[in-house]
């Protein structure tokens, strides 16, 4: 039997606009006006649109899906704000709870003066805290913690991170970038069945998103996290997976050339599964601007310093070269100017057949803007982060200057320059919506509903001038990730998966300002209903 999608508008991601769209068998089988459709299958059931928008399902291009699930499981600080909030949170789990360990995360930088929290704020817990930052970049514990890794003021600080200290040199309790293993790795390990509860937890919540496939950003352990490929392939093996995956093998850092080896070996772990693969590599260039490790050209201002790379840039051409001639896609954390450069100088001579990508683009120098086209490189956005808040206008406008800060996130620059995009939103990190993603991208403010919005400039444009139109936002959602990830979806027309997501209204006849407003009502896998609001 056939499925008519009729009564609404039909974005296609290929550059048009359609009235109906016809299903069979969970493949796209033509696409035009509700008459001719008709009349090509007199038989059919109908999904009526309402007015609303049917559109390819998104693919999100970075995201942390299996994280998410369990930091949602723990003590989950991600939908609130301010220290006494956190306080009362943490409070009320540590009471209801009797795990050896107080693990979670959310925290937000901007709620702490300079960014930082103390141990000393969680001295009233029983045992030892590790509480990730929103950004997961860095992370706060109390004393007891600090004690139980045996971290004194003679600790040094690792090559890839930096212990947070009082003036007298003892730690504070907050421990960024390669720093936070140093607790991070004695807390409880998850269990399988955590890890597998994590990762259908998530995908049921990113279909009611409307997202129907993804790139996890590290299938690795870091950061405290476990490795995520074993729950990957036996959730795919058992088909429990029906999310379009693609997982970005997490590169060592402290290692080189030698692990390219058993990333092969990896790769070919996931090898022959319907929905899931592990052909692309995640390196993670540098840090970010908040705590000063985003890899910068000149110092920052007031605080001096240029960052890390944590990969020497003479080494990384020649592991991005190794990767490149084992075909594997690389995918980079890129987020000062200086890190984007070393990214964009590694992939000189790469194949763009392998549609490497870079990821975040904060800050990029203008000259490097055209490289993008140049060399094939796609950009990898998450436009969420382009706004006015706290966490922009207190702790990375000062401290970039005026000229540097003007280089954020330029959307606009990139499009002109024939760039490529993909885009996501590196859920946990900011929320999973890839429609509120898209309401920034355009509007360069704050969604009405967001955690920010209650912020003094949240409706005041960032660099308004980096705007994107909605069409080009929703196509890097849809056509331009799927693409990322060689998915046969992404895009409505003819022979295609039947992937596709049924908005409640049709944002592009709404107010650009109401874009968020939109939610998903419907969301189809291969013509499968796995969604329903």
């Amino acid at each position: 039997m056939h499925t008519l999608f009729r009564g609404g508008r039909v974005f296609t991601a290929t550059g048009s606009f359609a009235e109906a769209v016809l299903v069979r068998d969970g493949v796209i089988v033509a696409v035009g006006s509700e008459s001719d459709l008709v009349r090509q299958a007199p038989a059919h059931e109908t999904v009526d649109l309402e007015g609303g928008l049917l559109m390819p399902g998104v693919t999100d291009a970075h995201i942390h899906p299996v994280q998410a699930g369990l930091e949602h499981a723990k003590c989950d600080l991600s939908e609130i704000y301010g220290l006494d909030e956190y306080l009362t949170a943490i409070r009320a789990y540590a009471d209801g709870c009797d795990k050896e360990w107080i693990d979670g995360g959310g925290w937000d930088m901007s709620a702490f003066p300079g960014g930082l929290p103390h141990r000393s704020q969680l001295d009233f817990l029983d045992r030892p805290a590790y509480l990730i930052q929103r950004d997961h970049h860095a992370a706060w514990v109390n004393t007891r913690a600090l004690e139980r890794a045996g971290i004194t003021r003679d600790t040094p600080d690792p090559a890839d991170g930096r212990i947070e200290r009082d003036a007298d040199g003892s730690p504070s309790g907050v421990l960024h970038e390669g720093a936070m293993d140093l607790v991070g790795l004695l807390t409880p390990r998850p269990t399988t069945d955590d890890m597998d509860t994590a990762l259908v937890t998530a995908q049921r919540h990113l279909f009611s998103l409307g997202i129907t496939g993804w790139q996890d950003a590290i299938v690795g352990s870091y950061a405290g996290s476990d490795d995520q490929l074993p729950t990957y392939i036996s959730a795919a093996g058992a088909g429990r997976l029906k999310a379009r995956v693609v997982g970005a093998l997490w590169w060592d850092r402290t290692r080189g050339a030698d692990q390219i080896a058993s990333l092969i070996e990896r790769r070919a772990m996931a090898e022959g599964l319907d929905r899931f693969s592990a052909g692309s590599v995640k390196i993670m260039q540098d840090g970010i601007t908040e705590n000063f490790t985003a890899a910068v050209l000149e110092p920052y201002c007031l605080c001096g310093g240029t960052g890390l790379s944590y990969i020497d840039p003479g080494k990384l051409r020649e592991y991005v070269a190794e990767l490149d001639a084992n075909g594997f896609q690389v995918h980079f954390h890129a987020i000062g100017e200086r890190a984007v450069r070393e990214a964009l100088d590694s992939f000189e001579g790469t194949s763009p057949d392998n549609r490497h990508h870079i990821a975040h683009l904060q800050i990029i120098e203008p000259s490097d803007v055209p490289r993008f086209a140049a060399l094939g490189v796609t950009a990898n956005l998450q436009p969420l982060w382009a706004t006015h808040h706290a966490q922009m206008d207190e702790l990375t406008l000062p401290y970039l200057g005026e000229e540097r800060s003007a280089w954020q996130y330029p959307f606009a620059d990139l499009e002109r320059s024939g760039a490529r995009f993909c885009a996501g939103s590196d859920w946990p990190v900011s929320n999973a919506d890839p429609i509120q993603g898209m309401h920034v991208a355009v509007n360069r403010t704050e969604p009405g509903g967001s955690v920010h919005a209650g912020y003094p400039t949240a409706q005041t444009p960032f660099l308004p001038g980096q705007r994107l139109s909605l069409a080009t936002a929703m196509t890097a959602y849809t056509a331009g990730s799927a693409w990322i990830n060689r998915s046969p979806a992404g895009v409505i027309e003819r022979g295609r998966p039947a992937d596709l997501v049924v908005l409640d209204r049709d944002p592009f006849g709404l107010p650009e300002v109401e874009i968020w407003t939109a939610k998903v009502r419907l969301t189809f896998v291969d013509g499968e209903a796995v969604y329903q609001r």
